[in-house]
């Protein structure tokens, strides 16, 4: 089919759309000049990143009797109350909630970032592009949450536990919404959280209906900078609400029509918590893929399997059907289970691919 020959008016109609575009982001391009430019600016600070809003991030001041834009800072605002809607510099990359940062106040309570501080930590995960992404920085305690709807999904806790292992944070699951708990799911779901104790990982079962196991949670995330992760409607949000009443965040159900998660948080934000303690809630994802790791790093992130990595008597042994396979003799006497061995090969073949 050949293409649709344009009008002269639609053509004049185009240029005059794409002239007052560039217009747009030239005048947009010279508002951000104005504000790096070091006459408008204060002097450096530290800071938090704390939210992400597309071309700005949401910060605290993390230093206190520092002066913003040649005001003396009032010593008595806790300095975690102080944030700041900034721009950054376009050499600096992702910047993601839970970094650290140097920046600049200027005279309109926003600011610039300048620097960013190392990471201790990263979780990345690819986007739709197959680029690596990173998601949320420098914390220490990941909740993988699940829940009895939608019906949990036994390859995205691995994943998670993959990622987890490899950046060396603890990983702890969380099962919400236990009030739902009936004789309908009861079987399968103990079954699935059964996997995970025995290999030594932190279950926990709780309810923002009932109040169950919210203070074990709350104790869980005391003196830690956490995330909350997990597939859509499963509460996520609603976890936080109840931990941290103060804080208006939107809800949603689960939706009828596929019995999937209906996405609530557009942004990954990060809150505090009275008692110490920072936590992360990031948007629901119903994918997070590992096309990123190596053969190598994900076997390590099974972490029941190693002692047995290394003993197979070929050494390029996929587990499949190999004579003589350590991880299928363990397998086959229990010491394994079958779900993970499952879950192993089918991360290795996406990797593969």
């Amino acid at each position: 089919m050949s293409k649709r020959k344009l009008t002269r008016r639609q053509a004049w109609r185009i240029e005059k759309v794409q002239q007052e575009k560039a217009r747009r982001a030239e005048h947009k391009n010279a508002q951000v000049d104005s504000l790096f430019s070091d006459d408008a600016l204060g002097a450096e600070q530290s800071g938090l990143v704390i939210a992400h809003y597309g071309t700005l991030v949401e910060i605290e001041a993390t230093e206190a009797g520092l002066e913003l834009s040649g005001q003396p800072v009032d010593m008595d605002i806790d300095p975690e109350k102080r944030s700041y809607r900034c721009h950054f510099r376009p050499n600096l990359g992702h910047i993601v909630v839970g970094d650290q940062v140097v920046w600049r106040a200027d005279k309109q309570n926003s600011g610039v970032i300048e620097a960013l501080k190392p990471r201790l930590t990263e979780l990345s995960r690819p986007d739709s592009r197959g680029q690596l992404k990173p998601v949320a920085a420098n914390i220490d305690r990941i909740f993988i949450v699940i829940s009895s709807l939608p019906e949990p999904l036994e390859i995205l806790i691995d994943r998670y536990l993959v990622e987890a292992e490899r950046l060396e944070i603890e990983p702890v699951l969380v099962l919400n919404k236990s009030d739902l708990i009936d004789a309908g799911n009861r079987q399968a779901l103990e079954r699935l959280l059964s996997i995970y104790r025995n290999i030594g990982y932190t279950v926990l079962e709780v309810s923002t209906y009932s109040d169950h196991g919210m203070d074990r949670l709350a104790k869980a995330l005391d003196e830690h900078t956490s995330i909350f992760v997990g597939q859509s409607g499963v509460g996520k949000s609603s976890l936080i609400q109840v931990l941290l009443p103060n804080e208006q965040l939107k809800t949603g159900a689960v939706s009828s029509a596929n019995l999937r998660g209906r996405h609530t948080t557009s942004t990954a934000r990060l809150y505090h918590f009275h008692s110490g303690g920072s936590l992360i809630d990031s948007p629901g994802i119903r994918e997070f893929g590992l096309s990123h790791l190596t053969r190598r790093e994900v076997t390590d992130g099974f972490v029941e399997f190693r002692p047995y990595v290394g003993l197979c008597h070929f050494r390029d042994c996929k587990h499949l059907k190999e004579p003589r396979c350590a991880l299928l003799e363990a397998e086959a006497e229990g010491h394994l289970h079958p779900s993970r061995l499952h879950s192993y090969r089918r991360i290795l073949h996406e990797i593969d691919d």
